[in-house]
């Protein structure tokens, strides 16, 4: 609907467990594209795509992801030796399904979630490139202001979305910024 995974894209999903996002984002992204995901809980292998388990705020996961965003150019899922650029190799896309354990306290669950959509945000944003897109999704409630606000003077179009699939009493919404400015 946003567009926001191109064919030949440089993706990663963050909270990819079980797989679903990483799935499409290989149909989309197709030969030339590279798909990352990580998950605390192992996924099972995805045709296309690297999967990464462990902390997306761990240092040793982080390292990882990095390696395979930088190792080397992406034909058909798999990686072919370093080709010197000029530049950076960075994500086009950066989606991320995170959610914390929730523990049925709405302030506390709500809280948490907000502390892991800034952290990702905070790892990521130096990773995507010029004009990538960035999608969490986010519980609305207290300090949703304050992404917004963060996200707006890093992208140009930011906007919160809730999926029909979504229940009508759900908190729980996507937050879409798209077009990423340049530093």
């Amino acid at each position: 609907r946003f567009e926001v995974i191109r064919e030949g894209d440089l993706v990663l999903d963050v909270g990819c467990h079980p797989g679903g996002w990483t799935q499409v984002a290989v149909e989309i992204t197709g030969l030339r594209g590279l798909v990352i995901g990580v998950d605390l809980l192992a996924s099972a292998p995805i045709d296309g795509a690297h999967l990464v388990t462990g902390d997306i705020m761990d240092a040793d996961t982080q390292s990882r992801i990095i390696d395979l965003l930088t190792e080397g150019q992406c034909v058909g899922g798999q990686l072919l030796p370093e080709i010197p650029t000029d530049e950076s190799r960075l994500f086009n896309s950066i989606v991320s399904d995170i959610s914390p354990s929730l523990t049925g306290q709405y302030d506390r669950d709500q809280a948490i979630s907000m502390e892991l959509v800034a952290m990702v945000f905070d790892f990521t944003l130096p990773l995507l490139a010029p004009g990538g897109s960035f999608v969490t999704k986010i519980f609305q409630g207290t300090g949703i202001e304050g992404i917004i606000n963060a996200a707006k003077n890093r992208f140009s179009r930011v906007q919160r979305f809730s999926p029909d699939a979504s229940r009508n009493s759900s908190s729980e919404v996507y937050l879409v910024c798209k077009n990423r400015l340049p530093k």
